[in-house]
């Protein structure tokens, strides 16, 4: 979505444009953003930019800082940890409840997002990884119908995502999580126990990652 989607209404839009900035990695960890400075990034008003802003804070995705700055966080160990327990509780459950409620039609959804995943790796593409990644994710956890724990779970992204850039800028996309194919073929033999547990092994791969660019 941008900006301009004559689907949504122009605050919606807004704060989608900047959530998207900060979960794949266009603000980095520490990086201040300021009301002017992303009106003129995403060319829009002061009022839905200061909403916006608003929101990404409340999630999670911001932190203010006093006098009106505020900044995407800075990941400390037990931030990290706190995220991953979150992760490792909510994201399993709802692969396996989509797992129980995919129709075909979902599963070659996912495969198409997934293809944009592999390509991105193969090609060393960081920013496409990002985004396709989410995407797949979300559109797989989409087919759970929970929407409360989709939420939770949102912000748990906005929160790691601008350290997952860098930490896949410093290691690669060779490295990047991806458990996708192994997630899909258990949607395809309806195992959804397989499919909670394809999503727990990417889980892991992805905190392996953190931990390790924390110790270097």
């Amino acid at each position: 979505m941008t900006a301009s989607d004559p689907k949504l209404p122009e605050h919606e839009a807004i704060y989608k444009k900047i959530r998207n900035m900060i979960l794949f990695g266009e603000v980095l960890p520490g990086q201040g953003v300021t009301i002017l400075g992303l009106k003129d990034a995403v060319g829009a008003g002061v009022t839905p930019v200061r909403e916006a802003i608003r929101r990404l804070t409340a999630e999670g995705a911001l932190e203010a800082l006093g006098n009106r700055r505020v900044c995407v966080p800075q990941l400390s160990p037990q931030r990290i940890d706190e995220i991953y327990y979150a992760r490792f509780a909510l994201e399993p459950k709802m692969a396996q409840l989509a797992a129980e409620k995919i129709t075909q039609e979902g599963i070659t959804l996912l495969e198409t997002l997934d293809a944009k995943v592999d390509q991105a790796i193969e090609t060393g593409n960081i920013e496409a990884y990002l985004e396709s990644n989410f995407r797949f994710h979300f559109a797989l956890y989409d087919m759970a119908g929970t929407p409360i724990l989709r939420k939770i779970v949102t912000s748990l992204w906005l929160q790691f995502g601008p350290s997952l850039r860098v930490v896949s800028g410093r290691f690669g996309t060779s490295n990047l999580p991806d458990m996708h194919s192994e997630t899909i073929e258990a949607l395809r033999r309806g195992d959804p126990t397989a499919a909670a547990r394809a999503i727990e092994d990417d889980i892991q791969q992805g905190l392996d990652l953190m931990t390790q660019a924390l110790r270097n």
